[in-house]
């Protein structure tokens, strides 16, 4: 694993020693001590180099900030490992390709971790949603109170990457991640600002259909919330809640697995992550700075 942060702590290591199918072997980070100190807790070695960790492992496991993420992951396929990436691969077009074509080119497997195309019920239900025909609109919403105007800041505040970008690059893949499974491609795309972190999207998507997205890290903490609704000559359809996130990640590892062996690609895998970064950048170029 490359990363010692929040995410790295609450979701990826815990979710990496309790997978049947694998050996959690490493890790590396930037902070060494926070290395050593997230090894020693889990009994694995402390790598001082990525790419010693890349030539002991079979798969590399990505809990990085998106453009420190995007190179490395391009060093560990050519040196023929697997990558379990987070969202988003990048924040540049350039970058995330460059991880979509390494990917390709070296003939590794790929996913990228999704939480509601991993997590239950909300993958099964994205599926059975993807399934029917006849969707006329979409409604999402991803408010998170990262960094409330009302109260403490949660723990990944600190993060550096997502002061910067906020909610659009940090939740707006997962609002795409459903939507697009079950619309279709994203094939226009508008974005406007509304208070503190807010970014609206208003999408136009291959099957014909429209759909919105509210995405924001500034919530107040009681506005915050996660919800999709779908509406079509199906009804009306409602994303339900989901836990275990950790769970949810020992998924996509299953699922990486499945394509490392299989070679089939995952369609979660690192050219949808690449998809996603250009939606993202095509939004962002709309917004004023």
């Amino acid at each position: 694993m490359l990363g010692t942060g929040p995410w790295a702590h609450r979701t990826h290591a815990p979710a990496l020693a309790a997978h049947a199918g694998s050996e959690f072997a490493g890790v590396w980070g930037r902070r060494p001590e926070a290395a050593a100190e997230l090894a020693q807790k889990y009994g694995v070695k402390v790598y001082e180099d990525p790419d010693e960790l890349f030539a002991d492992c079979d798969v590399v496991a990505f809990a990085l900030p998106p453009d420190v993420q995007a190179p490395l992951a391009v060093r560990a396929a050519a040196a023929g490992r697997h990558l379990l990436l987070d969202k988003p691969v990048a924040t540049t077009p350039q970058d995330a390709r460059a991880v979509a074509d390494a990917v390709a080119r070296h003939q590794v497997a790929s996913v990228v971790f999704l939480t509601l195309r991993f997590a239950e019920p909300t993958a099964g239900w994205v599926e059975e949603q993807a399934a029917r025909t006849g969707w006329f609109t979409a409604a999402a919403h991803w408010l998170g109170a990262v960094f409330p105007p009302d109260g403490t800041p949660s723990a990944y505040a600190d993060s550096p990457w997502r002061k910067a970008k906020g909610g659009l690059w940090d939740v707006g893949p997962h609002a795409l991640s459903v939507l697009i499974p079950i619309l279709g491609d994203v094939t226009g795309v508008s974005a406007a600002r509304g208070p503190s972190d807010v970014v609206q999207l208003a999408l136009r998507h291959a099957s014909g259909a429209a759909s919105t997205a509210v995405l924001s890290l500034g919530a107040p903490q009681a506005a915050a919330g996660v919800g999709l609704e779908l509406r079509g000559s199906a009804g009306v359809h409602e994303l339900p809640g989901w836990s275990d996130v950790p769970g949810a990640y020992g998924r996509a590892l299953d699922a990486l697995l499945t394509a490392a062996r299989t070679g089939v690609p995952d369609p979660r895998g690192a050219e949808f992550g690449a998809r996603l970064t250009e939606i993202l950048a095509q939004a962002e170029a709309q917004l004023p700075t």
